[in-house]
């Protein structure tokens, strides 16, 4: 039997910081850097389609009920993001914000008001 794969859905803030990220890697380090973070930022996205728990998530419930966090850097990629998500109803994932590693979480989570819609 064929496992159900989630919907992956993206906030309005994460496509913000998709570009924003993606901006910042061309003028630090180029466009061909560039793309290739993309596609690294990207597959990840994707890793959440088999479901909220993949391998190497991590549960964030003391800041936020439901919380999981996703670091970009896995499976010999590199990186220095995370994917802040939750799961909503149904099969369905939520991506909220994409952070640097050096980002706070607490305060960039209640900060945001977009990421404690449902």
């Amino acid at each position: 039997m064929t496992k159900r794969r989630w919907d992956v859905n993206l906030s309005a803030a994460v496509e913000l910081d998709f570009a924003n990220i993606l901006d910042w890697t061309t003028q630090n380090f180029g466009a061909r850097q560039s793309q290739i973070y993309k596609g690294v930022l990207v597959q990840t996205i994707k890793e959440l389609a088999a479901g909220a728990d993949v391998a190497g998530s991590k549960g964030m419930d003391e800041i936020m009920p439901g919380l999981r966090t996703l670091h970009v850097a896995r499976r010999g990629r590199r990186g220095s993001h995370f994917l802040m998500y939750r799961t909503t109803a149904g099969q369905t994932i939520q991506i909220m914000r994409i952070l640097h590693d050096k980002m706070d979480i607490q305060r960039d989570v209640s900060s945001d008001p977009d990421t404690i819609r449902e």
